[in-house]
C-alpha cells in the first residue's frame, strides 16, 4: 500500500503549504477527525492512534497509521503550494465544493500512480459524492462535515470536549460541525431570552435556566415549564442555524432550496435568498435530540416517560418555527410599480414563535405511560396532542418559595403590580405574603425632538416612582 505523501521538501517548508493538514477518517459512514498538523516539527501525540512521519529525499511522507486501510479517506489541506520540482505551483485539486484552500495530490493516490489534474478532480468528485451518500445513509442531516481549514487549529479541537453539558453524541457533532456551534449557542440564548420575556410577569420567570449551558441542564421535574423550556430552546436553534445558512456563515449550507408554493401567482418569481429552514430543522433535530436518543430506560418507567416528553416538546418547538415561516416578496419595476415580484421563504419574527409557544404552554396536555408502556394523554375526553402541542407528565409547583429540588427561586423580592388582578398583581405574585412599598428613581428619555434630516434627539430625565416588592 502506497503512503500518502504530501511531496514537500523539508528544506523549502515555510509553514505555508500544509500549514494546516487535516486527516479525516471516514469508515462505515462515521466521520472522525484523526489529527491536525500545523507544523512539521510538532505533531499531536495525545490521540488513540499515532501517525508515523518519515522524511525522505523526495519530501515528507505521511505514512498510514497501523491498521488503517483505504476505506478511510485522507484529506490533506494546504494553505498554498510551495514551488518545487515535485510540487509545481498549480491548484491541481482545488475548486472543489468543500471550501478548502487547496488539496494536495496524495488524496488521489489510492487510485494508483499520481494522476493528472483532470483525473484528480474527477476522482475527488467521486469521493465527495460517495461520502455524501454514506452520510445520508447514516444520518438525517446529509450534510458535508468539512469546514474551512482555518477552523482546524491546534487548541480548537479540545473545545468540544471541554463544553459543559454536551452529551457524547453532541460532542461528536460539535467536532464535525464546529462552525455551527456559535449559532447553536446563539439560538439557545435567543430561546432563553424569549422564555424570560414571556414569563416576566409569572412566579416562575425562566430564571432556572443557565444561559451559559442550555443543553446540559436538565430541569428536575417534567412540568409545563420544562416543556416550554425544551420547545423554545429547540426553536431557537432552528431559527439561528437557518438564518446563518442564508447569510453564508456555514460551510455546509446556503440559501433555501424549498419548493415553490403552489398558491404563488405564476408571474411572481420564486428565488432570492431565503432562510434555509429545512437545513436548520434537520440540524436542530439531530443535535438537540442527540442527548435524549442516547438514553435507554426500562419500558414503562418514569424516566422513559420523561424522555418521550422531552422529544415531543423539542419537536413542537421546531414545528412551530416551521409552521410560522412565511413567503416574503420584493417588488421590481419602474418607479416601484411592482410589475414583478421576487419571493422567498422567510422565518417569522421569533417573538411570534414565543407568543405561540406561550399559548401552547397554557393549554399543555398532561400525559402518562399506560400499562403497556405507551405514552398517552391522561384525560381521554380531550383531543390527543398534535406535534405543535406541548406535553408534560408532572404537576407544576407553586414557585412561591425557594426550593432547590424543583429549581424554584421563589418570589421574595420580586416586583409586582399593585393595581393588577393578573399574575403580575401583588396578590398572586406574592402568594398572599404581602408586599413592601418604596420609592425608586428611574431614568427615561424625555423632551424628544425630530431634527432634519433624519434623527430624533432626546434628553434624559429622572423621576421618582412607587414600586412594590413581595415580602
Amino acid at each position: 500500500m502506497k503512503p500518502a505523501t504530501c511531496l514537500l521538501r523539508s528544506k523549502t517548508f515555510n509553514s505555508s503549504c500544509c500549514g494546516i493538514v487535516k486527516i479525516v477518517l471516514a469508515r462505515n459512514g462515521s466521520y472522525q477527525l484523526y489529527t491536525v498538523i500545523t507544523s512539521i516539527k510538532h505533531f499531536p501525540r495525545d490521540l488513540d492512534k499515532e501517525t508515523r512521519f518519515a522524511f525522505s529525499a523526495g519530501g515528507e511522507e505521511i505514512l498510514n497509521p497501523p491498521g488503517l486501510h483505504w476505506d478511510y479517506w485522507f484529506d490533506i489541506v494546504c494553505r498554498e503550494w510551495i514551488t518545487t520540482s515535485s510540487a509545481p505551483r498549480t491548484p491541481i485539486c482545488g475548486s472543489m465544493n468543500l471550501r478548502l484552500s487547496c488539496v494536495c495530490r496524495p488524496v488521489c493516490w489510492p487510485f494508483g500512480s499520481l494522476l493528472d489534474s483532470r483525473h484528480c478532480v474527477f476522482a475527488l468528485t467521486v469521493l465527495t459524492l460517495l461520502m455524501q451518500v454514506v452520510v445520508e445513509a447514516n444520518s438525517s442531516l446529509a450534510m458535508n462535515p468539512f469546514v474551512i481549514p482555518e477552523a482546524y487549529i491546534i487548541g480548537a479541537q479540545p473545545l468540544c470536549s471541554q463544553l459543559v453539558g454536551l452529551s457524547q453524541g453532541q460532542k461528536k457533532l460539535c467536532q464535525l460541525y464546529q462552525d455551527h456551534m456559535q449559532y447553536i449557542g446563539e439560538g439557545a440564548k435567543t430561546g432563553i431570552r424569549e422564555c424570560q420575556y414571556q414569563f416576566r410577569h409569572r412566579r416562575w420567570n425562566c430564571s432556572t435556566v443557565d444561559n451559559s449551558s442550555v443543553f446540559g441542564r436538565v430541569m428536575q421535574i417534567g412540568s409545563r415549564e420544562t416543556a416550554f423550556t425544551y420547545a423554545i430552546s429547540a426553536a431557537g436553534v432552528v431559527n439561528a442555524v437557518s438564518r446563518a445558512c442564508r447569510e453564508g456563515e456555514l460551510s455546509s449550507c446556503g440559501c433555501s432550496r424549498s419548493a415553490r408554493p403552489k398558491d404563488l401567482p405564476r408571474d411572481w418569481l420564486w428565488g432570492g435568498c431565503g432562510d434555509n429552514l429545512n437545513y436548520g430543522y434537520r440540524f436542530s433535530r439531530e443535535f438537540v435530540d442527540a442527548r435524549e436518543r442516547e438514553k435507554s430506560y426500562p419500558k414503562g418507567s418514569h424516566e422513559s416517560a420523561r424522555l418521550q416528553m422531552n422529544l415531543h416538546n423539542n419537536e413542537a418547538g421546531r414545528s412551530t418555527v416551521f409552521d410560522l415561516a412565511h413567503v416574503s416578496c420584493k417588488c421590481h419595476g419602474v418607479s416601484g410599480s411592482c410589475s414583478l415580484k421576487t419571493c422567498w421563504l422567510q422565518l417569522a419574527d421569533f417573538r411570534k414563535v414565543g407568543d405561540t409557544l406561550k399559548e401552547k404552554y397554557d393549554s399543555a396536555v398532561a400525559m402518562k405511560l399506560n400499562s403497556r408502556g405507551k405514552f398517552v394523554q391522561m384525560h381521554n375526553k380531550f383531543n390527543p396532542p398534535t406535534t405543535l402541542d406541548l406535553v408534560y407528565i408532572d404537576s407544576s409547583p407553586d414557585y412561591c418559595l425557594e426550593n432547590p429540588g424543583t429549581g424554584s427561586l421563589g418570589t421574595v423580592g420580586r416586583l409586582c403590580n399593585k393595581t393588577s388582578e393578573g399574575m403580575d398583581g401583588c396578590e398572586l405574585m406574592c402568594c398572599g405574603r404581602g408586599y413592601d412599598q418604596y420609592k425608586a428613581q428611574i431614568v427615561e428619555r424625555c423632551h424628544c425632538k425630530f431634527h432634519w434630516c433624519c434623527y430624533v434627539k432626546c434628553k434624559r430625565c429622572t423621576k421618582t416612582v412607587d414600586q412594590f416588592v413581595c415580602k
